[in-house]
Formats: C-alpha cells, sequence, structure tokens
C-alpha cells in the first residue's frame, strides 16, 4: 500500500512540475532545465508534453503552492523553524504549515548552527566564550574549520586541549540537546533542520581545525593532549598531514626529507601516485639519482595498496618528526608571521 501512495505523490509532483514549468513560460523554463540533469530533463520533458489543457484554477493553485514553498525555505534559511513555523502558522494554517517544514528540512539538509556559519569569528567568540568547554565543543563542530580554528585560538590555551579532545571524542548527539543549546543562545544559533541523530565531530573535523589554527596553537593543543591521551595525538597526527602534501613544502624541506629517506621506501611510495607530486619530488633530485629512482619503480611491477600507504606514511612520520624538530615548517591553513 505505502508503495502504491509513494508511487501516487511522486506522479502528482511530476505533474505540478510541468505545470509550473508550462505556467512560467519558455524563458523562465529554460533556464531551470539548465540546472537538472539528462534523466531528469527526459522526464520532464514527456510529463510537459503529455499533459493535457490545464485549468486556470489548478495552475493558480501550483503556482500559489510553490510560491509559498519559496517563502517557506526562506523562512528557513533566515530564522529557522520556529520562526517560520511561526509566520507560516499565521499566512497558510497550523496543518499545512507542519507538512510543509517537514517536507522542507528533509529535503534542504542543513545542518544546525547554519545562522553561526555566515557570522564572523569574533562575534562567534563572543558569544560562546563563556559556556561550558561541551557546549562550546559541539558549536565548534558545526562550524567552518576556519571559524573554528580562530575561535580555538582565541580561547584560553587551558581549555583548548580539552574542547580539541572532546571534539575528537564527539559522536551522536541527540536534536534535543542541540535545540537547547539554540534556545540559550537565543536563536542567534538556530537550527534549520536536523536528523534523529546527526554525526559531528571526530578526528576528521579536529584536523580541519588544527590545520588551520597557527604553529603555536597547534603545538600547545598537541603537547597538553599528549599527557592525557597519547593514542588520540597519534591519530590527529596521523590525519594533519598526508603524503600528497608534501607539495606544500619548500625545496629545501623536501631535499632535507630525501635525505631521510631509503630508495626503496621511496620507489615504493611514488608508485602510482600522482603526476603532480612525483614531479615535484623528483624536481629536488640531481638527475642521475631521478633515473635511478624512475628505473627502480619501473622494474617494481605491480605491487599492493596496502604497501605504497605503508611507505608514504613512513615518508610523512619523518616530515613530522623533522617538523617537530625545528628542521623544516609546513605551510599552515593561514600564514604564519615573519620576522627579519
Amino acid at each position: 500500500m505505502s508503495s502504491i501512495t509513494a508511487e501516487r505523490n511522486d506522479r502528482l509532483a511530476r505533474e505540478k512540475a510541468a505545470i509550473l514549468m508550462i505556467s512560467l513560460g519558455k524563458e523562465q523554463s529554460a533556464k531551470i532545465f539548465k540546472q537538472l540533469n539528462e534523466e531528469e530533463i527526459e522526464t520532464l520533458t514527456l510529463d510537459i508534453a503529455n499533459m493535457r489543457k490545464i485549468d486556470q484554477p489548478t495552475q493558480a493553485a501550483v503556482l500559489k503552492e510553490f510560491v509559498e514553498s519559496y517563502q517557506a525555505q526562506n523562512y528557513l534559511l533566515d530564522g529557522g523553524i520556529d520562526y517560520a513555523r511561526e509566520i507560516l502558522n499565521q499566512s497558510i494554517g497550523q496543518q499545512k504549515a507542519y507538512e510543509m517544514i517537514g517536507k522542507l528540512t528533509s529535503n534542504l539538509q542543513v545542518r544546525p548552527f547554519e545562522f553561526a556559519r555566515r557570522l564572523d569569528a569574533s562575534t562567534l567568540f563572543n558569544i560562546i566564550q563563556y559556556e561550558q568547554p561541551q557546549t562550546i565543543a559541539l558549536i565548534l563542530s558545526y562550524l567552518s574549520s576556519r571559524q573554528s580554528a580562530q575561535i580555538l585560538s582565541t580561547l584560553p590555551q587551558t581549555i583548548q586541549a580539552d574542547i580539541v579532545t572532546r571534539i575528537s571524542k564527539m559522536g551522536k548527539t541527540s536534536p534535543e540537546h542541540i535545540r537547547e543549546i539554540e534556545r540559550v543562545l537565543e536563536r542567534r544559533l538556530a537550527s534549520i533542520g536536523v536528523s534523529d541523530y546527526d554525526q559531528i565531530g571526530g578526528i576528521n573535523t579536529t584536523v580541519e581545525i588544527l590545520n588551520a589554527v597557527d604553529r603555536s596553537t597547534e603545538k600547545h593543543i598537541l603537547e597538553t593532549l599528549n599527557t592525557q591521551d597519547n593514542a588520540l595525538v597519534e591519530e590527529i597526527k596521523s590525519k594533519m598531514f598526508v603524503f600528497e602534501d608534501i607539495i606544500k613544502l619548500d625545496r629545501v624541506a623536501v631535499q632535507r626529507v630525501l635525505k631521510d629517506i631509503g630508495n626503496d621506501v621511496l620507489v615504493m611510495a611514488l608508485k602510482g601516485v600522482k603526476t603532480t607530486v612525483s614531479d615535484f619530488i623528483f624536481e629536488n633530485m640531481s638527475k642521475r639519482m631521478q633515473e635511478m629512482i624512475r628505473e627502480e619503480i619501473s622494474l617494481k611491477g605491480p605491487v599492493r595498496v596496502r604497501d605504497v600507504e605503508e611507505a608514504q606514511q613512513k615518508i610523512v612520520l619523518v616530515i613530522r618528526q623533522l617538523e617537530e624538530a625545528g628542521e623544516i615548517s609546513i605551510l599552515r591553513g593561514k600564514e604564519e608571521e615573519l620576522v627579519g
């Protein structure tokens, strides 16, 4: 029965789309078609071709529904669910507003705290600086890495490592808890659609944030974390700099790294790597070394992906060790200050 209902709803939606295209006219419809894929264009074209005469009330109803849906989406983006629901209740009635908001929030797939992502970091810092570390960690997990990095750098050093730990170990958070935090922030960080449980934070979020902060902040956080959770620090470090990032090093740094890499490791690491990466590495070798490595790569034959990744990780480890020793520097998310 549910499949029949779904099929009926799909057919009705397609009919409405066809009516809308006809009502908008050729010029506007052509612009919309440019945003669709081939399958959608074929389906919609067929529906338009099969469309019989459209009476005025039907056309008016479809246009009215489109306008209402467009306005409802803007309400959601500008003010959040509560704001949209309040306005729509007054204009189209409670039941219809409920149905429209449910449809839009499931289709928009927007993140909580979307409004906060449009604010500058200093404004956000003023909003959240006195919140508990767990609350700050939750909010930073939803912001852009640049915003989170700027806020994290501004927060007291005494809580920076704690917040990073909480972000790294954060899992699923209930929408009720998220909405509670949004209410505390007086709707300035309004949610615009949450699934039953949202996966946030994690190691990748931590890496994005730490890659964007300045070197001194990153170093302090990792050193503090290392005394609390060495395994977590190692996992974070392993993802902060991947092999392909070697092109971010300057020529002197690359040549220094190559001194500590055995030929067998280098040959394995360069198997199947992007030409932009391999060419960059070869440019920092003598011609004789280039010829020797290229020949060994060609003679190597097929190798396991796992072996290539292990070799690349060994090189990454050398890079990290040299950076920690102060022998080389890695370009960070924002330019570091220079002294003469």
